[in-house]
């Protein structure tokens, strides 16, 4: 399963490259000028109550937060003559969210014949950012980065595109797949070597990796001072320990743990957990892929009704639904299989808490039903139900994140010194976790969006590609 996931990312990189007919889909709303921005730096959100999300958590209410050279200055300080006033009574300030696990379409240098036009165009980046940011999320950890990633955070960091900071891992797997693959311990570190001397940050190792390659790669990596990141390779099957050797900083999924069980049992989640806590190895456990695995297996009723679909490229909506590998070939057996794994991944957040593993929040979002930004409220939520706590929830979206990547004393949390990525919201977050979806405006590294601004950059957004809808079709495009 993992494995024909890997292979759509691969196709979904072959196919960014499409027709002039797309220009329409890619040309974003006017935004403001990184000019009129430097104009309006400072700012101060008064009356706010604040979740600063450290450590203790101690909410502040009735807080004046001032904003300067995107960067928060002060919190209850004196607010700066000409400062833009932001009205922040009877809401709720938070970090922006981080997503440890995203796919994003990119460019690439291929040439693909779109069967209604001859040229071809990129993807826009600041429409593949926009679902991003309208959902407060403002980092992101991208797991299989390639050099177009650097090409769209370099216009994020320009500032011509209005987007979350990116976090890139190279992915290294083994067998006969494409990309990086490397099958011998040497011919692993040296991918380990060159990811770092080309500027990526975190290696992710994948499925088909050999136990000795597999186990070079981390250990170099930790060398390079990189974390790894990614997958329990299939040829620890029945082996399991052994994977969790020094210096695995994450699993990727807690899908890599349910494929090391027939019976799904209780015991075996507890196995699990103290194995990644003896070894100080954290989960993203992505439950929101598996559920829209299943659904999906079930049927595309759900997919086809999601009121996030819109602001999909219609490309990509035309693949999910015209050749969707989790419906095709689909069983009553499949579903019950997926359904066994739903329930195992909520027992598995539960045994993870308990042994006191570090729990962080990603999606996958890029799989089929998986939207960038929307997708990590579904996350968080998610995490809920499974046992966390809302501030645990939140932690796993904002602070722990940060930690992890090592930018912690930047993001993650509300405190003066830190760059001022934030979410204001309309209700209160730890009452309900689903208050984090009732976005007032957010702050992407010190920018201010309205949610009038969200809403009508994505309204803009829907509209292109509802409109260029009937000028794509994936399995003619595929088929030129």
């Amino acid at each position: 399963m993992r494995h024909s996931r890997f292979y759509y990312f691969l196709y979904l990189a072959a196919f960014c490259l499409i027709g002039a007919s797309c220009a329409r889909v890619a040309s974003p709303p006017a935004q403001p000028s990184l000019q009129q921005q430097k104009e309006e730096q400072t700012f101060a959100i008064k009356n706010v109550n604040v979740i600063p999300m450290t450590p203790g958590n101690s909410v502040l209410t009735n807080v004046t937060v001032i904003i300067r050279n995107e960067r928060i200055t002060s919190l209850n300080g004196p607010v700066p003559a000409g400062a833009k006033l932001i009205d922040g009574r009877g809401k709720w300030l938070i970090p922006g969210l981080i997503d440890m696990h995203v796919h994003v379409p990119a460019d690439i240098s291929l040439f693909h014949k779109y069967p209604t036009q001859g040229a071809t165009i990129f993807f826009n980046t600041q429409d593949v950012m926009t679902p991003y940011i309208a959902n407060g999320v403002t980092t992101v950890l991208e797991l299989n980065s390639r050099a177009e990633h650097f090409a769209q955070r370099n216009e994020i960091a320009k500032g011509t595109v209005i987007g979350p900071r990116m976090a890139l891992a190279a992915l290294l797997d083994g067998g006969n797949a494409s990309g990086r693959i490397v099958n011998t311990p040497a011919d692993g570190r040296q991918a380990v070597r060159s990811a770092k001397a080309e500027g990526y940050e975190f290696i992710k190792v994948y499925s088909h990796l050999n136990v000795e390659t597999y186990k070079a790669i981390v250990d170099e990596a930790h060398q390079q001072g990189l974390k790894t990141i990614g997958h329990i390779p299939d040829a620890f099957r029945g082996r399991l320990k052994e994977a969790f050797v020094p210096y695995f900083g994450m699993v990727a999924h807690a899908e890599e743990f349910s494929k090391q069980t027939t019976d799904f049992s209780d015991q075996d989640a507890q196995t699990f957990a103290q194995l990644a806590k003896d070894n100080d190895t954290w989960l993203s456990p992505t439950l929101t892929t598996m559920k829209w695995i299943l659904s999906q297996a079930r049927s595309l009723d759900e997919l086809r009704a999601s009121s996030t679909l819109q602001y999909v490229h219609p490309l990509l909506q035309s693949k999910w639904i015209t050749a969707n590998n989790y419906s095709r070939n689909t069983s009553p057996e499949r579903v019950a299989y997926f359904q066994k794994m739903v329930d195992f991944h909520v027992r598995l957040v539960k045994a993870f808490k308990a042994a006191g593993v570090p729990i962080v929040a990603g999606t996958d979002s890029g799989l089929s039903g998986v939207v960038a930004g929307f997708s990590l409220h579904d996350e968080i939520a998610l995490l809920a139900e499974a046992g966390l706590t809302p501030e645990e929830a939140l932690a796993a979206a904002t602070r722990l994140p940060a930690k992890w990547l090592g930018i912690d004393g930047e993001v993650g949390t509300v405190e003066a010194g830190k760059r001022a990525d934030l979410i204001l919201l309309d209700a209160n977050p730890l009452s309900d976790v689903k208050n984090t979806r009732n976005i007032s405006g957010v702050f992407v590294n010190g920018r201010w969006l309205s949610r009038h601004a969200t809403d009508a950059m994505l309204a803009d957004l829907a509209r292109r590609n509802n409109a260029a809808k009937g000028d794509y079709d994936w399995k003619k495009t595929i088929s030129q």
